[in-house]
């Protein structure tokens, strides 16, 4: 399979973080990498290949043969923005069952209307001898909808734009209140297969649309999906890890993705969390390195940072800064930003740039206008708390946090070739 057909089968099989991260694993257990335990001392053998993954975040790595005194790390996030589902969603309205979301992240709210929805996520069941059993899920059979008021009865909202409420106007539809018991839960129902008799417990589910990861536009060279940002820079970054496994020198090979960047990489497994310095030190003292060594370990080690930034939007070019517009098919970008949204600095900016110049890669830089707040992702977060050098790189996208998101293909197999080499150069 090819970098875009496994890109493509990547984005569906992965609606929530947890799903991306067991395709992750198990791509990773068939390159032979090993399982690691948190809650066990690790052992650490010279030229093996090791994986830690819990809570929507993972981390891999490849052990050189002599002592690291650094690493390169490829660093991005699982999650995105959602619709997440209440602890006690269902109600009846209006003769209908319905089940009540709380937004996750930045969505953009009008690109989930009037589609179809799954259900993803988590599920905790539990025995009559009170033994619990986690499971993965995705349920697909019956969509849900989250319908929009008729223009007849909101005439302005082609002038004026929809206005959404968070709390009374996101409810998805499941079905009609006659086919449902009133003490009957439409979740446990559903997910009955899995649970296999247990009582459903708890839960942590998404609404995730249904519409399939596509090539579109001319010859096919525009990708549509949901979550592209940022598991195309999951995708890339693990195409690149693992077309360059063998060991290097005294260099680490790392790749960390973590969850929650979209709601500000808080929570035990997102960025800003003890999550990827307390993997470096156990990883440092279990192949007999010092404080002090780990120390300079870290000032010797570089993070490439991925995610996604703005394509300038045809209709609305007012929108991006007129010296630094992003455009697709015109090569990766190196994002900076004056109050540090972005990690990238002169030093750092060099090894993208001198990576693109020896594999003839095209380029882009990005600056925001001033007067347009700017996002940010994890690297920021790497190189405070690791004190790490840290670039921001990304590849451009259109409507970013849409129910569907859009990127050029080309820009995915540059970003790709472009990780390559800097792992293969390291």
């Amino acid at each position: 399979m090819g970098p875009i057909p496994s890109l493509l089968s990547f984005l569906d099989a992965s609606p929530t973080a947890w799903h991306a991260v067991e395709q992750i694993e198990h791509r990773l257990l068939q390159k032979k990498f090993l399982a690691l335990d948190a809650r066990t001392t690790w052992s650490l053998e010279a030229g093996k290949r090791y994986f830690f993954g819990n809570g929507g975040a993972l981390v891999a790595f490849v052990v050189p043969y002599r002592k690291p005194v650094g690493g390169t790390l490829f660093a991005s996030h699982t999650d995105s923005p959602a619709l997440k589902i209440k602890p006690q969603s269902q109600v009846v309205k209006a003769g209908t069952l319905l089940l009540g979301v709380e937004v996750y992240g930045a969505p953009l709210l009008t690109s989930w209307f009037n589609r179809d929805l799954g259900i993803a996520g988590k599920i905790v069941g539990v025995n009559t001898k009170g033994e619990t059993e986690t499971h993965t899920v995705f349920f697909t059979d019956a969509p849900l909808v989250i319908p929009q008021l008729a223009i007849h009865l909101d005439r302005d909202v082609n002038e004026k734009g929809l206005i959404i409420n968070k709390q009374e106007q996101l409810y998805a539809i499941a079905g009609l209140e006659k086919d449902f018991a009133s003490s009957q839960n439409y979740l446990e129902k559903i997910f009955e297969k899995e649970l296999n008799g247990q009582k459903l417990l708890n839960f942590e589910l998404f609404l995730v649309p249904l519409e399939k990861a596509k090539l579109v536009g001319w010859q096919q060279q525009l990708l549509a999906s949901y979550r592209i940002d940022s598991l195309v820079s999951v995708h890339a970054i693990l195409e690149a890890f693992l077309s360059q496994l063998d060991p290097w020198g005294d260099q680490i090979k790392m790749v960390v993705f973590w969850n929650h960047e979209e709601i500000g990489s808080t929570g035990v497994f997102g960025a800003a969390s003890p999550f990827l310095p307390r993997i470096l030190e156990r990883l440092c003292l279990a192949l007999g390195i010092s404080r002090e060594e780990y120390l300079a370990f870290l000032d010797c080690s570089r993070c490439i940072s991925v995610d996604l930034g703005h394509a300038v939007h045809p209709t609305y070019p007012e929108k991006h800064e007129a010296q630094h517009p992003l455009f697709f098919k015109q090569g990766v970008v190196i994002k900076s930003h004056a109050q540090m949204r972005y990690a990238t600095d002169v030093f750092s900016a060099s090894w993208i740039e001198a990576a693109a110049y020896v594999k003839q890669l095209p380029l882009q830089k990005f600056a925001g206008r001033n007067d347009i707040p700017c996002g940010s992702t994890v690297g920021p977060i790497v190189a405070t708390s690791c004190g790490i050098p840290t670039v921001d790189i990304g590849i451009p996208q259109l409507s970013m946090h849409s129910a569907r998101e859009l990127m050029c293909c080309q820009d995915y197999v540059d970003l790709t070739c472009l990780l390559s080499h800097l792992l293969e150069t390291m």
